[in-house]
């Protein structure tokens, strides 16, 4: 009977019980913030102009372990002048197993980086208020979107689908 339960038990832990995702860790990997005109840009009024880029970068760590990054650079100016520059790398590491490779690559184009998103929402408001200006609301990024819209440009280039080491938005 004994023989048994350890046979039923060794069977459930090795039986494939479906997909799995796992958030191992969520950490900001690089944060720069620069303020090139110093104490004079709060000695006049400007009209702020935001640039955004933002980009995604996964390595694969292990068999089933990917570490994505999401890069979000902010640089704000006032016609010739730079107000400041601001880049945050959020970063997470991830377990995905059971999945084709590309629901691999979907998953880590379009899930990961909507869960780090709001962590580097987060780390730029904080850093905004630290470096005395106003808090900047980024709005929602629909990666679902952006993921759709990369493959379909690599179709038309007759590229491959991106496999998602890299990923400009």
């Amino acid at each position: 009977m004994a023989e048994e339960n350890i046979t039923t038990s060794e069977a459930a832990t090795t039986e494939e019980s479906g997909p799995v995702f796992a958030i191992q860790r969520i950490y900001l990997k690089d944060l720069s913030f620069e303020t090139p005109m110093g104490p004079s840009v709060f000695q006049k009024q400007w009209q702020p102009k935001v640039n955004q880029d933002l980009n995604t970068k996964n390595t694969k760590l292990e068999n089933d372990l990917y570490e994505v990054a999401l890069r979000l650079t902010l640089t704000v100016t006032d016609g010739e002048d730079t107000i400041y520059i601001l880049e945050v790398k959020q970063a997470g590491i991830f377990a995905i197993k059971g999945l084709d490779p590309k629901q691999i690559t979907h998953v880590i184009n379009t899930t990961c980086p909507n869960i780090l998103f709001p962590y580097a929402r987060e780390a730029v408001d904080s850093v905004l208020s630290k470096g005395s200006f106003p808090a900047l609301m980024l709005p929602p990024i629909n990666f679902d979107a952006l993921f759709a819209s990369a493959l379909k440009q690599a179709e038309e280039e007759g590229k491959d689908a991106p496999e998602g080491s890299e990923t400009t938005h």
